[in-house]
C-alpha cells in the first residue's frame, strides 16, 4: 500500500501520494469484522465516484474520521521526534546570520529542506488536532 518507501508525500495544500494514504487510512482505522470483510474481497473494487474523485486537500484531511485524525497526529508526532532537532531550533539558526554562514553550502542546504518538511507537518498536525 504505502510503497518501497513505505512513507507517504505531503505538498503545502493536498497529500500527492493521496491514494495510497487513503487506502491506508481506510484499512488502518477499520474494525476486526470491517478487515475480515475487505480481506475476503481482496479489497475494495468498486470504490464509489466521490471517492475515486476527492482529492486529501488540507481542507479533506481536517474532515477526516476522529480516528484516522488521530493516527496521523500520531504519526506526525513520531515522524517529527526522528528529527534530531525541532522547527524552532531549524528557525532560529535560519534567523542567526553568523552561524548560518558558518554552515557549509551542503549543511545550508540540508537545513532549509529540513524546516521545510517540518513546516509541512506541523501544519499537518493543525489539520488534523
Amino acid at each position: 500500500m504505502v510503497g518501497e518507501e513505505g512513507a507517504f508525500v505531503l505538498g503545502w495544500d493536498e497529500v500527492l501520494t493521496e491514494e495510497e494514504l487513503s487506502t491506508t487510512l481506510k484499512v488502518l482505522c477499520m474494525s476486526e469484522e470491517e478487515f475480515k470483510e475487505y480481506k475476503e474481497q481482496d479489497g475494495w473494487e468498486d470504490d464509489s465516484e466521490e471517492e475515486e474523485n476527492s482529492t486529501l486537500s488540507n481542507e479533506a484531511l481536517s474532515r477526516l474520521k476522529t480516528p484516522c485524525k488521530k493516527l496521523l497526529y500520531d504519526s506526525v508526532l513520531l515522524t517529527l521526534e526522528s528529527y534530531g532537532s525541532d522547527l524552532k531550533a531549524e528557525q532560529d539558526l535560519l534567523n542567526n546570520k553568523e552561524a548560518y554562514e558558518k554552515l557549509s553550502q551542503r549543511e545550508q542546504q540540508a537545513l532549509h529542506v529540513r524546516y521545510g518538511q517540518k513546516r509541512i507537518l506541523h501544519q499537518l498536525l493543525e489539520l488534523v488536532h
